[in-house]
């Protein structure tokens, strides 16, 4: 039996990168997945990349920063399917600035979609999740969330406020039957990064002791484990995958 089996799975921002690798690994993992991004045809395309690992999949255009949007979805979801086993909420963006010069809208843009978004969807599937005496959400943080980072004001704070949420929800969450853990990703060779300057690119590699950048896959596997029962009495818990970088 594949790890996943039949897990109502909602996964945020899963149109690239990190969600797209983790939505066609739950797919692979026999979950029901269910693909949640800001633009419809990027959210088709994935849904049929999930079909064709043979997994029940469907999609939505949802932006976390809206709540009827949030609250629409999971209605839909647990009308369909019957239950909510898994939320990640991988959805997150950057804009950054040094301190002087971060703009009140860069931050609180970051700050609406990294750390509100994170709650909306949360607190949407929690009331179903406590309801079935099960399930399991995942929260995106980041190395930068566990030591900052220069240039990232705000989406430090969103990152460390990620892992707030993961300590203090696993203790409300733990006792009706639901874990809440965290992944805090390096650097992963995902659009978002590839964007970076060529030599900014290979001095990040030259500080990890693996000497390269993080596939979006090898995070996948992170969260498709949380997911799975055999991350039973995992709870409460912020995994580091940086190839060591904080070393």
């Amino acid at each position: 039996m594949k790890r996943l089996e039949n897990k109502v799975s909602i996964i945020t921002g899963a149109a690239q990168g990190i969600g797209l690798a983790t939505a066609l690994k739950f797919a692979q993992e026999g979950a029901i997945v269910i693909v949640c991004d800001i633009k419809q045809a990027a959210v088709d395309e994935v849904v049929k990349q999930c079909q064709a690992l043979g997994a029940t999949a469907a999609g939505f255009e949802m932006d976390v920063t809206r709540r009827e949007m949030v609250d629409g979805v999971v209605a839909s979801v647990k009308e369909k399917f019957g239950r909510i086993d898994v939320l990640v909420n991988n959805a997150g963006i950057t804009q950054d600035a040094r301190l002087q010069k971060m703009t009140l809208e860069q931050f609180d843009r970051v700050i609406d979609v990294n750390l509100r978004g994170v709650f909306h969807c949360s607190q949407a599937v929690a009331d179903t999740m406590v309801a079935q005496g099960s399930g399991v959400i995942l929260n995106a943080s980041s190395v930068v969330g566990l030591y900052g980072n220069f240039g990232q004001t705000n989406y430090a704070a969103t990152k460390f406020g990620v892992i707030g949420f993961t300590k203090t929800w696993s203790r409300e969450l733990g006792p009706k039957g639901i874990r809440v853990n965290a992944v805090a990703p390096g650097f992963i060779a995902t659009p978002m990064v590839a964007a970076m300057p060529e030599k900014v690119l290979k001095a990040l590699e030259a500080k990890v002791p693996l000497n390269r950048l993080g596939k979006p896959e090898e995070i996948a596997s992170i969260y498709a484990f949380l997911a799975s029962d055999e991350a039973g009495y995992i709870n409460g818990t912020v995994i580091e995958a940086s190839g060591g970088m904080s070393l």
